[in-house]
């Protein structure tokens, strides 16, 4: 068995809710670079200025958008970690002490719909936690913002749909909704599993480092062919139009029932905010 001090997981997220909202993923600034070189003179500007932007808010320790986001965090505890206190109560003194040190947009009220009074602090962050082999503590943390989360989307589609009907409901959302989500984009699938399991699904796999595609053959395959054909759409970055609508799109799946094929869509933005802690 093994201690973990609830201050140390505090202090982590603390310290992380700062860091992400901050300092850009490295993988999405070389992303920017890449398609700087690729894209016409007005989609290579806007590029440029989301480079720029990424390094002013990395120097001066600013937020990279003024939507610092609701933080959503998926733990992984190991049956031989010995907690003093409940995991979730550290994660959210953490979120508190990191939005109120690091001077960052509190955006969270109270009731979504009767009382939508400020929280003042960021919290409740949405905390999801399974229990795994080993002793370690490891947090994947993500702070999303609400403009691409308004345009994510779920749809129960039914066993004989194919692929080309989950591709068609996809691109018909990003042309929809895609100009007003901040591209260039990461889009994030959930596909299988039930109604709620598969927008959790979806969530996570925003978490995935760019250029990494799903063990599965037949889903990577899929993954590329949704990159191409929503890059066919001339939205393109800042929603100028060119090449680079998204930057990548990650495929997560669960088995389900014979009757369903329930499938959620998740939009990350193009400063899509995450890390990974281990203690």
């Amino acid at each position: 068995m093994r201690h973990i001090d609830p201050q140390s997981i505090s202090d982590a997220v603390c310290e992380a809710v700062q860091r992400i909202n901050t300092d850009i993923d490295p993988l999405i600034l070389k992303a920017f670079k890449s398609g700087k070189s690729k894209g016409d003179e007005m989609e290579s500007h806007v590029l440029d200025i989301l480079i720029k932007n990424a390094d002013i808010a990395s120097e001066q320790h600013i937020p990279l958008c003024q939507d610092t986001g609701l933080v959503v965090v998926f733990a992984s505890v190991g049956i031989g970690a010995v907690l003093a206190e409940p995991l979730e109560a550290s994660i959210q003194r953490g979120v508190a002490r990191g939005y109120f040190d690091g001077f960052l947009r509190k955006s969270i009220v109270r009731d979504p719909l009767y009382d939508r009074r400020n929280m003042g602090d960021n919290t409740p962050a949405l905390v999801y936690i399974d229990l795994v082999e080993g002793d370690q503590v490891t947090l994947h943390i993500m702070a999303k913002g609400g403009g691409s989360e308004n345009a994510s989307a779920l749809n129960m589609f039914t066993p004989s749909d194919h692929d080309d009907a989950i591709i068609a409901w996809v691109v018909e959302r990003i042309r929809q909704k895609g100009r007003n989500t901040c591209p260039p984009l990461i889009i994030g699938m959930g596909i299988g599993g039930n109604f709620e399991t598969c927008a959790l699904l979806a969530k996570k796999s925003l978490g995935r480092p760019i250029g990494q595609r799903n063990e599965n053959k037949d889903y990577a395959a899929l993954e590329q062919k949704l990159m191409t054909t929503l890059n066919d759409l001339d939205i393109g970055a800042g929603g100028y139009g060119g090449h680079m609508t998204v930057m990548d799109v990650f495929i997560e799946t669960a088995p389900c029932h014979i009757a369903s094929l329930p499938v959620a869509l998740n939009i990350g933005c193009h400063s899509t905010r995450h890390t990974t802690v281990i203690l």
